[in-house]
Formats: structure tokens, C-alpha cells, sequence
């Protein structure tokens, strides 16, 4: 009489570890390949303010880019740099954003600014991503 799922004589289903060391292996590169993309948009020169009681990011598509907004050493004007593209001129981010808002309607930006950035500079950003249409903005802080 044959055995059903295994190869032992008493019938006993044998566990195969072939498969799910496959199963491992793509969910391991799929998880790597997110966290390298999402760490290549974080500027680690800026030093974000603190919030204490700022709520926790909420969970988005991907429809979502970083504005990093730096102060230039030795200069008064900012650094803007979107998704790792720098723009001397922060009008020139203007119809970029207008192109990645008409592709999703969702689309928001995280403006990731220092905290030793003079708040001018901050209203500079908000305003050309008025400009751009969109609506959908948050601001990154550290909770600690």
C-alpha cells in the first residue's frame, strides 16, 4: 500500500527544507532591495528638530519622495535635493512635482529639513510645492 506525502515506509509526511530556504532567499532580497531604496532618498548630514509628541509616520504607497533641505556651508541659501537630484534653484522643482502629482494623485513629500535651517528657507520649499499643486505634505522629525 503506498504512503501518501513522504518517503518513509510508515506512511509519515517528510519535511522538505529545499523549499523554504528558496522561500527565505527571495523574501531576504525583496526586503533588502526596499531598505536600500528607501535609505538612498535620507540625507545623513541633516540633523532632524525633535518632536517628543509627534505622531508616527503613517504607512504610504509609493507614491511618496524626500525633500532634503540643507543649509550650504559658508552661504545663506539652502540646498534642496528631491529623491537625491540636486536643484540649485528651487524653482526648478516646480514641474517636476507637477509631473509625479498628475501620474498620482496620492503623491505627498516629506520635507526633511535641519534644524539649524533659518525658517525662511523651509517656507521657500512649502511654497513651490504649492506652486506644484500639491497638497499632501509632512514634515520629518525625530521622537526623541
Amino acid at each position: 500500500m503506498a504512503g501518501g506525502g513522504g518517503g518513509s515506509e510508515k506512511g509519515e509526511p517528510e519535511f522538505q527544507i529545499a523549499p523554504m530556504i528558496d522561500v527565505l532567499l527571495v523574501l531576504l532580497v525583496f526586503f533588502m532591495s526596499i531598505t536600500s531604496a528607501q535609505v538612498l532618498r535620507i540625507d545623513k548630514e541633516i540633523v532632524l528638530p525633535v518632536a517628543p509628541d509627534a505622531p508616527k509616520k503613517e504607512k504610504q504607497g509609493t507614491g511618496e519622495s524626500s525633500l532634503n533641505v540643507k543649509l550650504v556651508p559658508g552661504q545663506t541659501k539652502a540646498k534642496f535635493n528631491l529623491d537625491g537630484v540636486d536643484y540649485p534653484n528651487v524653482e526648478d522643482l516646480v514641474p517636476v512635482l507637477e509631473r509625479r502629482k498628475a501620474g498620482n494623485t496620492n503623491y505627498r513629500v516629506i520635507i526633511r529639513g535641519d534644524q539649524k535651517l533659518p525658517a525662511i528657507e523651509i517656507q521657500r520649499a512649502m511654497t513651490v510645492l504649492a506652486n506644484a499643486g500639491l497638497d499632501n505634505i509632512a514634515f520629518s522629525a525625530l521622537s526623541k
